[in-house]
């Protein structure tokens, strides 16, 4: 018996998306520019700080920075309506801070202390808050997904109006209960937004290296739109996400941002992240720091002086130095605590 192998005829592919994305900044007011600025210099302040207690021994175990990342979770967040729930991976402080969680009370989980988060218990990986409507960053590669799933679910099921932002990285979405989570997502019209935070490297393999293909098109087999943009770019990471954002509350349920960014540091503050060139690093730095361009803007629309971007920075440097310190105040748990929320004993 003979076997015919059937070669599929090459098609033109096709980029699913709700429309060109374009940059914002010029649809909005110089106050809400200093808004987007002021978020992203806490996250890598505080960022900075925390890469310094972590060189004086006081965070102990992994802690993963955001460091030139700010853009992403900036520009998402700032379109999200309150009713709306997150969850991440591990590299989560930016995540918690611009979602409403006080710098005080993260710096102390950082550091193990009880005025944490999660009562010193959890560490940099895994603290949450119900009240700011942030699920937790996890340790276990992809978990967001499927958490994020869930909490949309939750949302349609609720039918509250809110939307599961599901972050992962370019790593992340090659595990297999992301593909399990599209599928289900779009056979019930889940609404959650996933978001892969392509920094170009999992851990320290290449995506070119790990991963075929287009990641933002991972979900047409299911249906689900999707599209790619420069993460580098808060205006306009704004913009996809509100197009999106309103895409899936509308009930036609998930969709896919690939946000192309770029990290400074290691994976962790282990890597030494010798599988990428200084110069590499350098020129993102040099040409597409989040940052750096927003400042630039402001200061050639001629509204924003030097001395006002100054004070900005001094009063961002005050907000994290107060949180360095209280963590550094706060008691350690007893250790009655490891118990505490573990068990809980009911009556029969």
């Amino acid at each position: 018996m003979g076997f015919v192998l059937i070669v599929p005829k090459k098609t033109k592919k096709k980029k699913t998306k709700l429309s060109n994305v374009s940059n914002s900044a010029n649809d909005l007011s110089m106050d809400e520019i200093k808004a987007l600025y002021r978020e992203m210099l806490l996250i890598r302040r505080f960022e900075e700080k925390a890469a310094q207690l972590y060189g004086m021994g006081l965070i102990g175990g992994f802690c993963h920075l955001y460091i030139g990342q700010e853009a992403v979770v900036t520009g998402i967040n700032s379109v999200q309506k309150k009713q709306d729930t997150v969850v991440t991976s591990y590299r989560d402080h930016a995540h918690m801070l611009v979602c409403g969680m006080d710098s005080k009370g993260i710096m102390a989980e950082l550091t193990g202390r009880i005025d944490g988060y999660s009562r010193g218990k959890g560490g940099s990986m895994h603290m949450f808050s119900r009240d700011e409507g942030f699920f937790g960053g996890h340790g276990i590669v992809g978990a967001g997904a499927s958490i994020g799933t869930g909490l949309g679910f939750s949302h349609k099921y609720k039918k509250d109006g809110g939307v599961a932002i599901a972050y992962m990285g370019d790593g992340a979405s090659n595990q297999g209960q992301v593909a399990e989570c599209y599928n289900m997502a779009a056979l019930w019209k889940i609404p959650v937004l996933f978001v892969i935070e392509n920094n170009k490297y999992g851990m320290g393999t290449s995506v070119s290296r790990s991963s075929a293909g287009e990641l933002y098109r991972r979900g047409e087999g299911y249906g689900i739109p999707g599209e790619q943009i420069d993460g580098m770019d808060v205006f306009e990471v704004q913009k996809a996400a509100r197009q999106a954002l309103d895409y899936i509350r509308s009930g036609n349920g998930p969709y896919i941002l690939e946000v192309m960014t770029y990290r400074y540091r290691g994976h962790s503050m282990s890597d030494p992240a010798k599988y990428r060139t200084k110069e590499e690093v350098q020129a993102v730095k040099d040409k597409r720091d989040p940052i750096a361009n927003v400042k630039e803007k402001m200061l050639k629309d001629g509204s924003v002086s030097e001395k006002d971007i100054k004070l900005i920075d001094k009063e961002i440097k005050a907000i994290v130095n107060e949180a360095a310190q209280f963590a550094q105040d706060s008691p350690e748990p007893e250790d009655f605590e490891l118990w505490t929320d573990v068990l809980l004993e009911v009556e029969k």
